[in-house]
């Protein structure tokens, strides 16, 4: 067949294509009710939640001209005004560009509860940018590696040793759970005298204001071998073989830290959490150093640069992101890639409603060296059932999470529950065009 004829071939067949409209329904898999270089944000709304605790849960909607809407989740704990403040900065954008909306918006996000609406509205636009390309948010990431995503959960602490024992053993055998963790701070001992030794003279208020190293609070040994009872009881009706991590030791200082870590050694902990605040990177190098268990940070850290500082000096053995915080699903993935360079594993804290943990499950998926995934509601009975379509019921089963394969998030809210468990005083997705118009001088430079 000579080129000329090939030609006319091809043409006659695109022609055919063409009145069959088929170049119009081109990418089979994209929302046909959309037009995705056309999309638009035009509005943003939250819906506040209250967990036990009580914790509120501010989740977040942005709604688009095309009828195609994405959720979101504001860090537990943190005030939705967070992500009001932000509306006006996105009004307008075109929510599949994610990347440029969010290097738009993060100068707004900080450290702890600060990051919350920048990830919130992060979240948000890849629920959306799955729904219309009619695909998972990890397939958008790059793949999977597993198929399910692993929980580790604590539990409620007894100052009885054998009872609480007995509740790490429940969350095992009656839960599942194949990682456990546990809080077992100074407070536990400290009304047995000479176990704490507290060299501060501030009062309540002030310690609370101020950071671990600072306080002079040391324990003793009495107090290490009475903490030391609570673990060996735990190990005694767990085993060893399952993972077992710690969290809210107190605000010791680093030497008390130590002789901690070496007198957990036996035990063979996965980690002890936060042990100082995670900004004092001399110190917790010097920590990690010098204790035989790991230390692990990271839940109150914005953005990936710190955490680089962190594992380029080995100041810890493992990290764990809360998504809501740390700057939401690609730069959780990004920070989870950057560790693994440096041989940390990676964790991930969270403790909000389904909306956020399906955004850390699509990135716990796609993101390598993962290892598990907090979760603070499995002794919250309604929590599985805010969310409907594309969750398993109940989300967490034994100890592990299904990743969804519906577009985006893929799952879609349970008006009738949420509505059930809203803060009071507050409405469901209410109107917020007070909103429309926040601005100020936002230039990070003159």
């Amino acid at each position: 067949m000579h080129r000329r004829e090939v030609l006319k071939t091809s043409a006659a067949a695109l022609g055919t294509l063409l009145g069959a409209g088929a170049i119009e329904a081109y990418p089979m898999g994209v929302n046909t009710s959309s037009r995705p270089s056309k999309l638009k944000i035009t509005d943003l709304r939250v819906a506040t939640i209250v967990k036990p605790g009580p914790s509120p849960c501010p989740l977040v909607r942005v709604d688009t001209d095309q009828g195609v809407y994405g959720l979101g989740e504001v860090r537990d704990g943190a005030s939705p005004t967070y992500a009001l403040f932000l509306k006006s900065r996105i009004l307008g954008e075109n929510p599949l560009q994610i990347d440029k909306t969010f290097r738009k918006i993060k100068q707004f996000g900080g450290h702890a509860r600060q990051g919350g609406g920048v990830c919130a509205i992060e979240m948000a636009l890849w629920d959306i940018a799955g729904k219309v390309y009619d695909a998972p948010v990890y397939a958008m990431l790059g793949g999977k590696f597993r198929d399910r995503v692993r929980i580790y959960a604590d539990t409620t602490e007894s100052k009885d040793a054998k009872v609480y024992a007995q509740r790490m053993k429940e969350r095992k055998e009656k839960m599942g759970l194949t990682w456990l963790k546990m809080d077992l701070g100074v407070e536990m001992v400290s009304d047995t005298p000479g176990t704490v030794t507290a060299q501060s003279d501030l009062s309540q208020w002030d310690m609370s204001q101020l950071s671990h190293p600072l306080l002079a609070m040391e324990v003793t040994d009495k107090g290490i071998a009475m903490l030391e009872q609570y673990v060996a009881a735990v190990r005694d009706a767990v085993g060893m073989e399952i993972p077992l991590s710690m969290d809210h030791l107190g605000h010791l200082g680093v030497k008390s830290i130590i002789r901690l870590g070496k007198a957990y050694e036996k035990y063979n902990l996965s980690w002890m959490e936060d042990v100082i605040p995670w900004t004092y990177t001399d110190l917790l190098k010097q920590i990690a150093d010098e204790s035989p268990t790991p230390i692990l940070t990271g839940e109150d850290i914005y953005l990936k640069e710190p955490f680089r500082v962190l594992c380029e000096s080995h100041a810890v053995g493992k990290i764990h992101p809360d998504l809501a915080t740390s700057g939401g699903i690609l730069e959780t993935h990004k920070i989870g890639d950057m560790a693994e360079e440096y041989g940390v594993p990676m964790a991930m804290h969270f403790a909000g409603t389904p909306v956020s943990c399906m955004a850390n499950v699509h990135c716990a998926a796609a993101t390598q060296n993962f290892l598990a995934l907090e979760n603070h509601s499995l002794d919250v009975p309604w929590w599985s059932s805010m969310v409907q379509e594309g969750a398993r019921s109940p989300i967490v089963d034994h100890g592990w999470i299904d990743v969804p394969d519906r577009p985006g998030l893929g799952v879609t809210l349970n008006e009738d529950v949420v509505r059930q468990h809203l803060q009071p005083g507050t409405g469901y997705f209410e109107p917020t065009t007070q909103w429309d118009h926040e601005r100020s001088w936002d230039r990070l430079w003159s």
